[in-house]
């Protein structure tokens, strides 16, 4: 059954990306994303495993793995269909706060997977294919964005690139540039399509797990800070602002991704912690049941191993020992009758720099695996491994059913509540 959002409380201004997704999409121009779980049995075991992997991969970029392998096709959470070059052909990518560059495997690539188990028909990007793809050399100034140019890049050269992930699995290959399609906003929330020319990661090499995963995809698209994500690029050629949003289902299994501002509905922001790998904030304080928690003030400080990470890919959420169990003790110590979720279990309360606060509720850190089986989403980052064990880890648990929007010129995130579960069944 097709669903259609109602989305006319949100408001764009100038692009918004619209990667062709197999769902009708109301309104402003937006991506649906599917979520990896969709369909799927779920366990507290399978969550946490995913995240286990998720960790491993976007903490090694800081040196803070938390454990796993780090397997990177396992460690997305939601993917999306995007088309690229002329003509444009499908390719299924995670859709990543936690790395930067947009990537796809590409033909002659050893070790690339030919199948996945999502339900996807996995494709090869030929640039011979299409008319409007170009190589990217030593000499283009991209080639310096990207961490600067790898060594031995001389002008003639093609601009490498290589990624390293938790596990030691691989991806190398080479720069290439091609239109990638997506919708503009033209007027009465309607859209109309059309394409920016990206820098993007060509794949012709995997190692290790990255090739054998039976949950594979065609590639990664980044919406990390750096001056290389597709984001950027975007901004930088003055199509779109240097924001974006999404707002996640993990009820149904889904959601959206919107590039550029949001003017409605008004979003205040907290600051985003500078020069960090990924979206750090300044956690304050966490109430339970409008009572705070007794713990140290400088736990959540940034730096040294400490600090508060927002990130979409992971399912649940993680605290330092000395605040996970003051937590669930405040949590115990207020349950009533677990029938009714909502009224026998108190609201749990964020509270960040300038005076930006997040609930969430009963009915979202607690879910059903099975019928009077229920698990608890907060857990302790020590159980992920003995390296971040300090990390506070807000992942989909927290971020769901919230338009969440990242403004990069502004150096800020913030949310409001929006039920995307009951808006997409209008």
């Amino acid at each position: 059954m097709v669903m259609e959002m109602d989305l006319g409380r949100w408001v764009f201004r100038f692009f918004v990306l619209a990667l062709f997704l197999p769902m009708i999409v109301s309104g402003n121009a937006v991506f649906r994303v599917q979520h990896k779980f969709k369909g799927r049995e779920k366990s507290l075991q399978a969550l946490r495993a995913h995240d286990t992997h998720r960790h491993g991969r976007i903490l090694s970029a800081v040196d803070l793995p938390l454990g796993g392998n780090g397997h990177p096709s396992e460690a997305g959470l939601y993917f999306a269909k995007i088309g690229i070059g002329t003509p444009s052909k499908n390719y299924y990518v995670q859709v990543d706060t936690g790395s930067d560059i947009l990537w796809v495997n590409c033909a002659g690539c050893v070790n690339c997977p030919t199948k996945s188990d999502l339900g996807v028909e996995l494709t090869l990007y030929d640039m011979k294919a299409s008319t409007t793809a170009d190589n990217v050399g030593c000499e283009d100034n991209f080639c310096s964005l990207y961490e600067g140019p790898l060594t031995g890049c001389k002008p003639g050269l093609p601009c490498l690139y290589s990624v390293l992930y938790g596990d030691g699995s691989s991806t190398t290959g080479y720069f290439v540039q091609d239109f990638v399609q997506y919708n503009r906003v033209s007027g009465n929330f309607q859209t109309t399509p059309t394409n920016g020319t990206v820098v993007f990661g060509c794949g012709n090499k995997q190692s290790g797990e990255l090739g054998t995963s039976s949950e594979a995809l065609d590639g990664i698209l980044g919406f990390g800070q750096a001056n290389s994500s597709m984001l950027s690029q975007l901004a930088s050629s003055g199509k779109v602002k240097k924001v974006f949003s999404h707002c996640l289902d993990n009820v149904n299994g889904g959601g959206i991704f919107a590039i550029g501002e949001v003017v409605e509905p008004k979003v205040n922001l907290t600051p985003l912690v500078p020069n960090q790998a990924h979206y750090n904030v300044v956690l304050k304080e966490i109430e339970v049941g409008g009572e705070p928690l007794d713990i140290a003030s400088d736990v959540f400080q940034s730096g040294g191993g400490k600090g508060t990470i927002i990130d979409s890919g992971t399912t649940l959420a993680y605290f330092p020992d000395e605040v996970y169990e003051p937590l669930m003790n405040k949590i115990w110590s207020q349950h009533g009758n677990l029938k009714i979720v909502d009224y026998g279990f108190p609201n749990v309360t964020f509270h960040f720099e300038k005076s930006i606060s997040l609930t969430v509720y009963p009915h979202e850190y607690l879910f059903e695996i099975k019928e009077s089986e229920w698990c608890v989403g907060w857990q302790s980052s020590g159980a992920q491994g003995k390296d971040g064990r300090e990390l506070t880890l807000l992942g989909d648990l927290v971020l769901s059913n919230r338009l969440v929007v990242y403004d990069l010129e502004n150096q800020g995130i913030g949310w409001v509540e929006y039920n995307f579960a009951l808006q997409a069944s209008k």
